[in-house]
């Protein structure tokens, strides 16, 4: 059993001695501490060295579980892991909040991010597609907090998000009508509550033949489609210069002769850019969109818009006239991310609002407006529950 004292003390040796964490420096570390193993004890020491010196240390094991989406460190001996049921304790510690920083570093590692007391939190997108965020203390009380998303290596079909009940067969085939209708469509619901995962089920639904461009603060979509141009945001240099925002990026992708415009995830004064764009031509664009409920979607587009100068009626009217669905998730009290309602944006003395067409797998007030959205587009229309 290769115990963490062990590992502790070769890669003591090794950041001492400058080696790196290959086979012969640790069989010489191993040698200087009087320590005989076999082939397989060396193969397993190696790994966890490794992991200790460039690579996530005690998080690596958990980090490599297939089914793993998120681990969270809120202080050196409090660790949770989210396995796609909810968040659990995990059985790792750290040695001291040093430790947890050091490990932030090596992830950060050829990243070209700040990280220190002039700038105490980071966000950064590894290699293999792990999404890091971290916050150093005193503001974060604890010491060092650690947020790492797992990225899955093949994005989920539509059917697989049946399959695990995320949707329904009923909801799954009124998603793929509208994605085949090309209706312009929000995704909303809380912080992991599924709304990527479901984006991406959503894009593996897009006709081959489009060209789909993605516009993202940090890239997490890939779409297994034929046809695919991902741009990604830039956060300024450590001079402050360089920064490429999403409104940037949407500007540019407008020029890029998209099928399908798509952004990842709406969040500030790129929604004048997106609202423009689904309102002069650009139709079945996708996005995100972080909301509470489909009712509450004008409202945070109003909000997110303002800054930017944009009136409120105006909001509202582009809202109405460029977006024609919202998808809504939400976690049951099991962690189960589920899609809740499907929507469709109506206008009412110049106010938009989100009228449900379906909730759960039934029909809602707003099912007959969806069909004829469907059956405008040449789409099958049946497929949206009739009472």
């Amino acid at each position: 059993m290769i115990s963490a004292e062990l590992v502790e003390r070769i890669r003591g040796r090794l950041v001492a001695g400058g080696a790196g964490a290959t086979p012969a420096g640790v069989a010489a570390a191993l040698r200087a501490e009087g320590v005989v193993c076999g082939d397989l004890e060396l193969a397993a020491l190696l790994r966890a060295v490794h992991d200790e010196v460039t690579g996530a240390g005690p998080l690596a094991a958990v980090l490599r579980e297939a089914e793993v989406t998120d681990v969270l460190v809120n202080a050196p001996d409090e660790v949770w892991v989210d396995r796609g049921s909810g968040l659990v304790p995990l059985d790792v510690q750290f040695r001291d909040d040093a430790a947890v920083r050091s490990l932030v570093t090596r992830l950060l590692a050829g990243s070209g991010r700040r990280f220190d007391n002039a700038q105490p939190w980071v966000d950064a997108r590894l290699a293999g597609g792990v999404r890091l965020h971290a916050v150093l203390p005193p503001v974060a009380r604890r010491g060092t907090a650690v947020s790492l998303r797992i990225q899955r290596s093949k994005p989920f079909t539509i059917d697989e998000l049946v399959a695990c009940g995320t949707t329904t067969p009923v909801v799954a085939r009124v998603l793929k009508a509208i994605i085949t209708a090309r209706l312009a469509t929000v995704v909303t619901g809380g912080t992991a509550s599924g709304k990527t995962t479901l984006l991406s089920a959503l894009l593996g639904l897009v006709d081959p033949r489009d060209r789909i461009v993605i516009v993202e603060d940090a890239a997490e979509l890939r779409p297994d489609r034929p046809h695919v141009v991902s741009l990604e945001a830039r956060t300024p240099n450590v001079d402050g210069a360089g920064a490429v925002t999403l409104r940037d990026l949407v500007r540019q992708a407008l020029r890029m002769r998209p099928d399908r415009l798509v952004v990842g995830e709406t969040r500030g004064v790129e929604v004048v850019d997106l609202l423009a764009a689904l309102n002069t031509g650009h139709d079945g664009g996708l996005t995100t969109l972080h909301a509470n409920s489909p009712r509450d979607v004008p409202a945070r587009v109003e909000a997110l818009a303002a800054p930017a100068g944009m009136q409120r009626a105006a909001v509202h009217a582009q809202l109405v006239a460029g977006v024609q669905a919202v998808v809504h998730l939400r976690r049951s009290a099991g962690g189960d991310r589920i899609v809740s309602e499907i929507g469709v944006l109506m206008g009412e003395h110049g106010i938009a609002r989100v009228l449900p067409a379906m909730v759960g797998s039934d029909q809602g007030p707003g099912a007959a407006q969806l069909r004829r959205l469907i059956a405008d587009r040449d789409g099958d229309q049946e497929v949206v529950p009739c009472q």
